[in-house]
């Protein structure tokens, strides 16, 4: 029996975002505080990202526009805002697409990628206009980058290849040598894959559990959501079964005391990190189904996608992937919509004489 104190993983993480936060906010201009801070007390992590998005921003100016050429970007003023044009919007947004066809490490910039960095300089400069800071929105005439989550294919796993997968944990991969060096964390691998796919958690929230977060008398986990929020999630005897096999006869050889919060250890003895969730999936996978690229965000989408075609219910769809709005739910499976919508005009509901 595994006694654990209460987890301080969450607060850790929370705090070392908002350092970060803090870090990126102190190198832009004063006046984007009130918004980025208004950002902060909903989601320090969508902060952040609007935070560094905006900064790219700011040293583009700095790099390329005359009006703030040789000044640092702290000392950038409000009405470098409203002396800017659509123009240089545009000119902006082909920066950030010459940079991504360049391959640059610097701007990860895909299509979604600049629309992101545009929502959040349009979102800046609405603030401002709304809250009377400037007179005129230099965005407002720029061109649309927004993204058709619809028009893009959502990569998910089939029936058989999540078979495939699990069962290349089991088999083991590469040499002889490699295979035993595998088999040390063979228990703890195929936990957390089987866990991952079976209730759709996000890596951070897989990578956080502590030991006394899952209940095995009722099969339930607890789940600190995005925004703070905590979640109660069941699983079935299958997974409490694997998750126990894990436990009792792997966890130990990774932890030296019960005072052990974390539920997914490294052969280090420390929590396992995202970084190394991430880097376990992509091994498996590059075997088990080498023609997807499969992450674990991936597998949260195969596990949404088997509960949406078992259920047709989107509203629970969206309560157990722990999304805010349904909407963001049906971005994700408007192609499973449409595939139903299909099957449905090839029914015929009705008998009649005609043919």
């Amino acid at each position: 029996m595994f006694v654990a104190k209460d987890s301080k993983y969450n607060i850790e993480k929370e705090q070392s975002q908002r350092n970060k936060y803090r870090a990126v906010l102190s190198e832009l201009p004063p006046f984007v505080n009130d918004f980025l801070n208004n950002k902060e007390k909903k989601n320090v992590n969508t902060a952040l990202a609007y935070a560094q998005d905006l900064l790219v921003f700011f040293k583009y100016l700095q790099e390329f526009s005359p009006l703030v050429k040789d000044k640092r970007i702290r000392d950038v003023e409000i009405d470098i805002i409203e002396k800017l044009s659509y123009r240089d919007i545009n000119e902006y947004q082909d920066f950030l697409s010459i940079k991504h066809n360049e391959l640059s490490d610097e701007y990860n910039n895909n299509i979604r990628g600049i629309a992101r960095k545009m929502s959040a300089l349009r979102g800046l400069c609405k603030y401002l206009l709304v809250h009377h800071e400037i007179e005129s929105d230099p965005t407002a005439g720029a061109d649309d980058t927004k993204v058709n989550f619809n028009d893009h294919e959502i990569v998910r796993m089939n029936v058989s290849e999540v078979n495939q997968l699990l069962q290349t944990v089991l088999d083991g991969i590469g040499t002889e040598r490699q295979k035993a060096y595998l088999e040390r964390t063979k228990k703890r691998d195929y936990a957390i894959l089987y866990l991952l796919l079976n209730t759709g958690l996000r890596v951070s929230e897989c990578v956080g559990l502590d030991v006394k977060d899952i209940n095995f008398n009722e099969n339930s986990i607890k789940v600190y959501r995005k925004g703070k929020k905590e979640n109660i999630l069941y699983f079935d005897d299958d997974l409490a079964d694997i998750l126990l096999d894990y436990l009792h006869n792997e966890r130990d050889n990774y932890t030296e005391t019960d005072k052990e919060q974390a539920f997914f250890l490294s052969t280090r003895k420390t929590r396992l990190s995202t970084r190394s969730v991430q880097q376990l999936v992509e091994k498996y996978a590059g075997i088990a189904v080498s023609n997807k690229n499969i992450t674990p965000h991936k597998l949260r989408s195969t596990y949404g996608t088997a509960l949406y075609n078992q259920t047709g219910d989107i509203r629970l769809v969206a309560d157990v992937l722990g999304h805010s709005s349904v909407n963001t739910t049906a971005k994700y499976y408007a192609a499973v919509e449409d595939a139903n919508r299909r099957k449905a005009a090839q029914i015929k509901p009705y008998k009649t004489n005609n043919k």
